[in-house]
């Protein structure tokens, strides 16, 4: 069985969370301490992330599999961001009784633009993809700085991440690319439309890789869902606006 990195802390409910492409659990450290004064909080580090080993190949099936062995808890909020919000996405598709609740962070069942879907242009991800295998270090230098786009101090807010990122090694060049292949292939949105658990997405409004807007797509294909967008955020709000999403999950966590 792949070992799989875990942290589990706090008491109450149990929520799972799942970090986005080229990460490691170390990046939800502030957040899930503020979230585990409520709840029991269990971090995950991806296969081929952080300190937990590789899986080949890694696809959406694989990681899903992967992931629901590690995980304690029968049943759980799953609470996935980026990529994350895909896998976990996957993860109620397959694995229904492990997942009682669903948060989809900075996340969307289908990454990229399609015709009357918004979302990154494919482009974007090809030309990463291009670049990693040139320079894989500046690449994810890149990365983060569009994640943080937008944020009224951008610098600042990019000299607190990277210690965080850099406190595990990237994982190697077969998992980044095929990080990027889930990112460009998947599309969810059938998934997502038929879900029968409580669903909350949370966007930020600054977004550049998940625009805003796609929420109401969203809506439209689940409208019992609940849908936040946090002002003047973009695509890491558990860092930069911690006590708005932890207020928004807790209040999701709490309803009937």
């Amino acid at each position: 069985m792949t070992k799989i990195h875990t942290e589990t802390f706090g008491s109450g409910k149990p929520i799972t969370l799942v970090h986005g492409w080229a990460m490691h659990s170390g990046i939800w450290r502030a957040f899930a301490n503020a979230l585990a004064k409520h709840y029991q909080v269990t971090l995950l580090d991806l296969p081929g992330h952080g300190s937990s080993e590789n899986i080949s190949p890694f696809t959406l099936e694989t990681i899903s599999q992967t992931l629901v062995d590690a995980a304690e808890d029968e049943r759980s909020c799953w609470l996935g961001w980026s990529l994350g919000a895909e896998i976990v996405l996957e993860i109620a598709r397959r694995f229904p009784e492990r997942v009682n609740r669903l948060v989809l962070l900075a996340g969307t069942p289908c990454f990229v633009k399609k015709t009357d879907w918004p979302g990154m242009d494919e482009q974007v991800l090809e030309n990463f993809s291009a670049n990693l295998q040139q320079d894989s270090q500046m690449t994810l230098l890149r990365f983060l700085a569009l994640q943080i786009k937008g944020l009224d101090d951008q610098k600042s807010a990019l000299q607190n991440i990277i210690p965080l990122v850099s406190e595990s090694p990237a994982p190697n060049q077969k998992i980044l690319q095929e990080g990027l292949a889930i990112l460009k292939e998947t599309d969810l949105k059938d998934a997502f439309a038929n879900l029968k658990i409580p669903v909350a997405v949370i966007l930020g409004q600054l977004d550049t890789l998940i625009p805003a807007i796609i929420g109401e797509k969203m809506l439209a294909l689940l409208p019992g869902m609940d849908l936040t967008i946090i002002d003047r955020a973009g695509h890491m709000p558990f860092l930069s606006h911690e006590d708005a999403v932890v207020k928004t999950v807790c209040d999701f966590m709490d309803q009937q």
